[in-house]
């Protein structure tokens, strides 16, 4: 048994005891230290069938921990390593990080780079994760030289990662943000200009002034659809969320009188040689200390509240869900 926050469809979340399954083959059993709060985890939370896709479920789509038992077959990690693992299917399909321990799959475990801490691959978690994975699309298209590269939905999580990941390459950053009130903390991530999201939520001419060399949008809806139409000719937009809207009201016109690019960017699913490229990344781009100015830590009673909070776009930067507490 284990203690972990437990979602039904037929009761409220609470924490309780929770059975674990012994590790199958290709899985290992992670004692966890930290996780995070995610959108999804709000979505979970709320019982929403998209995301919480088995009943009961743990919510939790990262855990950070420390390999404890091996499954059948599993050569790649060993028992004591430090790992991290995003999505997977975790908090969705198969119960996550919101427990004092996980079984996850172990072709999706990265072994944590040396001198990174627990709390600090929680902080990072799918949302910086998502953001690091956006940055690496996004390179091969746009460099530093280009122009001003946009980022939407800059208070969330995976925006304020992305602003200091791009930052911390050269980029000169704009910010899209609903919340004005967090402009300095977005400056001193490394945004050189905030604009409020309002100019760009609402549906615009298909081909617009050509603004950015790139973007990073975690919105969807009709501002991804006016980023697309602002983006400079051979510019590139990276999609990783749907908090506006799901439907993408465009045309083709930025894709064959501009050659804009629109890259598609799915963390759950990542190849385990991706996610240990954008890890060391991550270990080396993303400095601490801006993390941390942006990062909250609750436990797991806190939690379930905090997700609420998540979904409706009330919450600057990450939150750490420490199991130790």
């Amino acid at each position: 048994m284990t203690r972990a926050v437990l979602v039904s469809r037929s009761a409220p979340p609470t924490v309780t005891q929770v059975d674990l399954p012994e590790p199958a083959e290709g899985e290992v059993l992670v004692d966890v230290t930290c996780s995070s709060v995610n959108y999804k985890d709000g979505l979970a939370l709320a019982g929403n069938p998209g995301v919480a896709r088995v009943d009961p479920l743990v919510p939790g789509i990262d855990v950070v921990g420390t390999v404890s038992a091996l499954g059948p077959g599993v050569h790649d990690v060993a028992i004591g390593d430090r790992v991290v693992c995003n999505g997977a299917g975790l908090g969705e399909t198969r119960h996550g990080g919101w427990a004092d321990q996980a079984v996850v799959p172990s072709g999706s475990l990265v072994v944590l780079p040396d001198g990174l801490q627990d709390s600090f691959a929680a902080a990072v978690g799918t949302a910086g994760f998502t953001a690091m994975l956006s940055v690496l699309a996004l390179e091969r298209s746009v460099s530093p030289d280009d122009g001003p590269v946009l980022v939407t939905g800059a208070s969330g999580g995976v925006g304020t990662v992305a602003i200091a990941l791009l930052a911390a390459r050269g980029y000169r950053v704009t910010a899209s943000t609903g919340r004005r009130e967090h402009e300095r903390s977005l400056r001193t991530l490394g945004a050189t200009d905030v604009v409020d999201r309002a100019t760009i939520a609402d549906l615009g001419r298909p081909l617009q002034r050509a603004t950015w060399a790139g973007a990073v949008d975690s919105v969807g809806g009709a501002t991804l659809a006016n980023v697309l139409a602002s983006t400079r000719w051979g510019g590139a937009v990276t999609a990783c969320g749907l908090a506006q809207d799901s439907a993408l009201p465009t045309t083709v016109m930025p894709f064959i009188l501009r050659a804009v690019s629109l890259l598609g960017i799915n963390s759950v699913e990542a190849p385990l040689a991706l996610r240990q490229r954008a890890w060391d990344r991550i270990a080396t781009d993303l400095d601490p200390a801006l993390l941390a100015d942006v990062t909250r830590t609750v436990d797991l009673e806190r939690a379930v509240t905090v997700g609420a909070e998540v979904v409706a776009g009330r919450v600057h930067g990450r939150t750490v869900v420490d199991l130790r507490r």
